[in-house]
């Protein structure tokens, strides 16, 4: 198979596969909210799909969907008075509750939250204005009215994903994919403007399809990591800032960084798996290597390969932040950061006490924590013990853990909120082959 289809079964392993739940979900909350404002049950009618599902760049796991309701303008003088914003949001709460009796519903400052297993709608209603955008209530303090303008950003994502032959779409799809691995916590507007920015930024892409997928990869990376820091971009189509929730440059710096390796790695047995550690698990194994790898542990004394992976119990939807740490310790030397000792770019020794834990985040409770210890390397295969269970957090967001024997080791954290993981980090803990000595 060529590097160009390889690609395209990538996206195609990104497709989202419960479009009709979701169109089904959709459609009841419109019914609901039509027949409490208009004594209609039309599940289509009155309504726009908003957010990366309504601009078509959300992929498989999408857990956050957005849309508006788009109220009677002659409702309007019954929510423009004093603390009618919540009033709006309470109403079409109440509405949504008696189609969904059993489903948590609730007022969330800007929206309605309605929760189901796997993914929550967002529904925000609105007063549509002349030009086009729409009039939203916002209940913090005493209450506003704000402006937004999605369907200008659907307008853009549209037109541009034409103009580029498709690429906008498939870049932030691949985007969105590569956030997931790596933990990094932006939102679906800025992954979309930031890859709209990049094609508007060069023609090289404009009449590309899968087969450049490679080089569109490298060269956005490389994109990214210069792009200076700042707080706000401002929205494809609108103009609206999109707010920056953590700095992503560093990230996109080492990934460019993996994207060369990749390329310099066509047509090897390894190819797939360098892309891989771009875009994790959703690009396709490198058949050959699966064999080897497998070969491998067969080979070394029938080792059990219990590795688990989060992906497969979990949809992956990361939109916040999560920081790891790790305190080493052992008897007789002083108590240091894992950070700082990597930072001199120096490995540890055997007979360490290593306690890892969350030493900052910002998702919102409540949220469950899973933990992944994978020791990796030939001593791992040889003792059999090469880990990698998933395993659920005692509540005190730390686990500790021992420099038992050489080689590089992963500690990987997610974060699980309404069954879907919004925040994930890792640490590569080196291990020396030597036995003992501070470090």
């Amino acid at each position: 198979m060529g590097l160009g289809e390889t690609f395209e079964e990538f996206l195609s392993n990104l497709k989202i596969n419960n479009a009709e739940t979701i169109s089904l979900r959709y459609g009841e909350i419109t019914a609901a909210l039509n027949k409490q404002f208009r004594d209609t049950e039309s599940k289509t009618a009155n309504r726009l799909q908003v957010g990366s599902y309504g601009r078509d760049s959300a992929i498989k796991g999408v857990s956050d969907l957005d849309m508006l309701y788009i109220m009677p303008d002659d409702s309007w003088d019954d929510y423009k008075w004093d603390k009618g914003q919540y009033k709006l949001l309470d109403a079409a709460s109440s509405a949504i509750k008696k189609r969904y009796p059993t489903t948590e519903i609730f007022v969330d400052r800007l929206v309605v939250r309605v929760l189901y297993e796997s993914f929550h709608v967002e529904v925000q209603p609105v007063f549509e204005l002349k030009d086009g955008s729409f009039k939203y209530p916002d209940t913090y303090g005493d209450g506003k009215w704000k402006i937004t303008k999605p369907r200008a950003e659907i307008n853009a994502m549209s037109e541009v994903d034409e103009e580029k032959n498709g690429n906008l779409r498939r870049l932030a799809k691949m985007a969105r994919a590569w956030k997931n691995k790596h933990g990094v916590g932006i939102g679906g507007l800025l992954i979309d403007t930031l890859a709209h920015n990049f094609l508007n930024s060069t023609k090289e892409y404009d009449e590309t399809s899968f087969l450049y997928c490679d080089y569109m990869s490298r060269d956005f990376f490389a994109y990214l990591a210069e792009l200076p820091d700042q707080d706000y971009f401002e929205a494809l189509g609108s103009g609206q800032w999109v707010k920056v929730k953590k700095k992503f440059q560093k990230k996109a710096k080492k990934t460019h960084e993996l994207c060369l390796k990749a390329i310099t790695a066509e047509g090897s047995a390894t190819q797939n798996a360098k892309w891989r550690k771009v875009y994790g698990r959703k690009f396709p194994a490198d058949a050959v290597a699966e064999v080897k790898k497998s070969a491998l542990v067969e080979d070394a004394r029938h080792a059990t390969n219990s590795e688990e992976f989060f992906e497969d119990r979990f949809p992956y939807d990361v939109r916040y932040n999560i920081q790891l740490e790790c305190k080493v310790s052992q008897d007789g030397f002083r108590e240091f950061a894992l950070s700082d000792w990597l930072s001199k770019r120096m490995r540890l020794k055997r007979k360490k006490s290593l306690k890892f834990f969350v030493e900052w985040h910002d998702v919102p409770k409540p949220f469950d924590l899973y933990w992944k210890v994978l020791n990796r390397g030939p001593e791992a295969i040889r003792r059999n013990m090469i880990r990698g269970q998933i395993l659920r957090d005692a509540g005190h967001h730390e686990r500790t853990e021992t420099t038992d024997f050489y080689g590089d080791h992963i500690v990987e954290c997610v974060a699980v909120k309404n069954g879907v993981v919004v925040a994930t980090d890792r640490i590569l803990v080196p291990i020396d082959e030597d036995s003992d000595g501070q470090g």
